[in-house]
Parts: C-alpha cells; sequence; structure tokens
C-alpha cells in the first residue's frame, strides 16, 4: 500500500471535528519546544504498533519537523500492520505553522535535530580539511569518512549521527 500523505489544511478539520489522532515522532526537545496541541508524542527511535494510542474509529496521522522522519515512522508501522490508516503530514509541523494554524511553544529557541546534524557534519568538515591543510593529509580521510556517511544516509534514509545527537542530553525533555 502506498504511503498516505494529508495537508495542513485537511488536517486541521480532521482535528477540529475529532476524527484524527496526531503522533510527533520527533524528540522529547523538539516537541517541548513546539507541538501541535493535542498532538502524542512517540519519538521515531521508540515507534511500533504497541506504542501507538488509541486510534479507534480515528485516522491516524504522523508528523515530523519537515516530513522526512514521519514518513520514516509510517513506513516502519506499514511494515508492521499493513492495514493501518495512517497518513504523513505534508512538510511536517513546519507547513503547519506556514499555515497560519497555531503551536503550543514554550518560548524558548531550539536548534531541530536535521539542522543539528548539518553543523556538526559541517564543523567536522571545516576542521578536517584544515588540520588536512596545516597538519597532516591524513586528516582528510575524515572529510571522507563524512562524505561516505552522507552518501550512505541519502542512499538509505538511515543516518547513524542524527541517531546519536538525538540521544544527547540537550535533545531529551526537559522539567520546566
Amino acid at each position: 500500500m502506498p504511503l498516505r500523505t494529508v495537508n495542513a489544511a485537511t488536517l486541521k478539520q480532521w482535528l477540529d471535528n475529532q476524527e484524527a489522532v496526531l503522533l510527533d515522532v520527533r524528540e522529547p526537545a523538539e516537541y517541548e519546544a513546539e507541538s501541535i496541541a493535542g498532538s502524542t508524542l512517540r519519538p521515531l527511535s521508540g515507534i511500533s504498533k504497541a506504542s501507538l494510542p488509541d486510534c479507534s474509529g480515528k485516522k491516524l496521522v504522523i508528523h515530523c519537523r519537515k516530513g522526512g522522519r514521519g514518513t520514516s515512522a509510517c513506513e516502519k508501522l506499514l511494515a508492521e500492520d499493513p492495514t493501518l490508516e495512517i497518513f504523513n503530514l505534508e512538510g511536517g509541523i513546519a507547513s503547519w505553522a506556514e499555515a497560519g494554524y497555531p503551536l503550543r511553544s514554550s518560548g524558548g529557541f531550539f536548534l531541530p535535530l536535521d539542522r543539528q546534524v548539518q553543523l556538526t557534519i559541517g564543523l567536522m568538515l571545516m576542521l578536517g580539511s584544515l588540520l588536512g591543510y596545516f597538519l597532516s593529509p591524513l586528516f582528510f580521510l575524515l572529510t571522507g569518512f563524512l562524505g561516505m556517511g552522507l552518501t550512505l544516509a541519502g542512499l538509505t534514509g538511515f543516518c547513524g549521527l542524527a541517531l546519536l545527537m538525538a540521544k544527547m542530553p540537550w535533545n531529551q525533555a526537559c522539567t520546566r
């Protein structure tokens, strides 16, 4: 069964009519910083059919920041049970906000996980290049390793650095 998607306007209508259950698959700190009211947090790393909230008679809609992790969650759940009525929010919470729908916000700044990964890789590439130029050409192996990692992430959708970053203390829920 092909992956089904839903746009923000349709999701808003479903939520207003209590026709859908909304599941956020981002990390706890991302959810705490900004979320759609009524959504339930189930980080992608722990998602399974057994972890789903009760969806009796309702559509299950998955979302993340921009849609990538939501797609992965939908694929994982559909592989486990192809009969699930599941949708991925096109463009994630970013499209929800762009459509002008309300978000619950802590007011604090949080760098989304994908940008944390991009920043880390960028800094490591810059450092590897500088060390390779000024100290030893062996440091250029670091840039090759990072390039290989990005290539594998692009081909498979699996990013080990993102999984590692998600476990960092600053990406865990804070109690306030």
